[in-house]
């Protein structure tokens, strides 16, 4: 997978060149490339925004660097993703689904967000994901791109080195919130593993981490619970 990210601030993309983004890399899975919406700027002050047609607070991204940009960056089986909180919620079905994908473009907004005819003109060329992180408002789209790159990339084959790992997360399988997890000491603080763990009963242990997952579904999220 390629996956290119235009900003105005390409430094705040640096964390995917560590842990296992920065694996998949340098083994080839993975191809990252940022670039600097400036670049695409022709004026001495490299300018990417105005104010907005018809007032408001704010300033708005210009359409022209946004659209040599994409003209640039783009190819014919391009997924544009567009980091905005006023997008559809990104969920792990859009990641699996993104996972595999061969090339994504990140277009990573700031101040009012980026000229509609951008978007307008890229869903005619492309195919186009406006995602959102949750109900907030961040200062840009980088963050959001490192969120979902990272939930993204790791499904790639290979990517993992225990793919099985996958499988029991939460968000995946039945779409239930992952179960408690403990590891040694079996004791700690006076504070003890549950005994069914320690018990060598796969069936028992599937049969109450099942139970678990479902109890804290429906304590932190009823709206994903069964």
């Amino acid at each position: 997978m390629r996956i290119d990210v235009i900003s105005i601030f390409p430094d705040y993309l640096a964390p995917l060149d560590l842990s296992l983004p920065g694996r998949a890399q340098r083994a080839g899975l993975l191809e990252v490339v940022v670039h600097d919406l400036r670049d695409w700027t022709h004026d001495r002050h490299r300018t990417v925004d105005d104010t907005p047609y018809g007032g408001g607070a704010g300033m708005v991204m210009r359409p022209e660097p946004w659209g040599e940009a994409l003209d640039a960056v783009c190819r014919d089986d391009s997924i544009v993703v567009v980091p905005t909180p006023s997008g559809i919620p990104f969920t792990q079905r859009h990641a699996e689904s993104l996972s595999a994908a061969s090339h994504l473009v990140y277009c990573c907004g700031r101040y009012e967000g980026i000229d509609q005819r951008v978007i307008d003109e890229a869903n005619d060329r492309w195919t186009v994901r406006e995602l959102s992180l949750g109900d907030f408002v961040l200062n840009g789209g980088e963050v959001a791109a490192l969120a979902m790159t990272e939930a993204i990339v790791r499904l790639i084959p290979g990517f993992m080195g225990n793919p099985e790992s996958l499988a029991e997360e939460s968000h995946t399988a039945e779409g239930l919130l992952e179960y408690p997890v403990y590891t040694k000491p079996a004791s700690w603080r006076g504070r003890e593993v549950p005994e069914v763990l320690l018990s060598g009963h796969h069936g028992q242990i599937a049969a109450w981490r099942r139970e678990e997952a479902l109890r804290r579904t429906r304590e932190r999220r009823p709206d994903l619970a069964p």
